[in-house]
This record gives C-alpha cells, sequence and structure tokens, in this order.
C-alpha cells in the first residue's frame, strides 16, 4: 500500500474548522437574493438534478439542491450545510432563477401580523 503524500501547509485550511472560505467568496460579493426576497420560513424543494447547460454551480449550490429532495425551511438547510441563512438566501435565488428548485412560502408568513393576537400573547405572558 503506497504511503500518503505529505500534505502542504495552507494558510486558509484551519484543520479544526475545515478549509475557511469567507461568506462574500461563496456569494461572490452579493448580499441579496436574485428574483425577490426569501422568507427564512419558506419551503425549497428540489425540481431536478439536472443543471442547465451555462449554469454555473458551486458545490454550495448542489450541495442545496441534494439536501432539497424533500421539502426543508430555509433556516434548516442552512443548519443542515453549516452556512450562514443569508448566504443560503443568495444561492437559493440562483438556483430559483436556474430553475432547479420550487418554493413554498407558508400563508402566515406572507400576511403581516395581528397586532390584536400579539397583544393578547403579551398580555397573557404578563399574567403569568
Amino acid at each position: 500500500m503506497p504511503a500518503d503524500p505529505p500534505r502542504i501547509a495552507h494558510d486558509w485550511l484551519d484543520h479544526d474548522a475545515g478549509p475557511v472560505v469567507r461568506p462574500y467568496a461563496v456569494t461572490q460579493g452579493r448580499v441579496a437574493p436574485t428574483g425577490g426576497a426569501i422568507d427564512m420560513m419558506a419551503f425549497v424543494v428540489a425540481t431536478t438534478t439536472e443543471s442547465r447547460p451555462g449554469a454555473r454551480l458551486q458545490p454550495e449550490h448542489h450541495a442545496i439542491v441534494a439536501a432539497a429532495w424533500e421539502p426543508i425551511p430555509v433556516v434548516e438547510l442552512a443548519s443542515t450545510l453549516d452556512l450562514s441563512v443569508g448566504v443560503v438566501r443568495v444561492l437559493l435565488g440562483d438556483l430559483r432563477s436556474a430553475g432547479l428548485i420550487s418554493m413554498y412560502e407558508p400563508p402566515a408568513a406572507s400576511r403581516p401580523h395581528d397586532v390584536d393576537v400579539l397583544k393578547a400573547v403579551v398580555n397573557g405572558l404578563r399574567a403569568l
């Protein structure tokens, strides 16, 4: 059995944390998703495994598609992939534009909160 090749020390590799890549490098400096805002409680589901010709997908894009075979909320997807929610939103915008995912936003997330319900909750908590 051949011996393992010697490892080269890199400044960008933290042996405890793994490869260290800044979030702005993953999103190429973008901070907002294309195609509109994405709620963090929205559900994501992959529509296909095939990437469209000309679509330039990063490993994180492929990881999102692989993790979204069943509907999964954006926040759980971010936690599963160990990425920030902001980064995941930008990457989801890319995938949505490419037609590789579809999104479902729960009706409660798209409506503003009912002030009377919020007041009742606060009053109930004060009563405790």
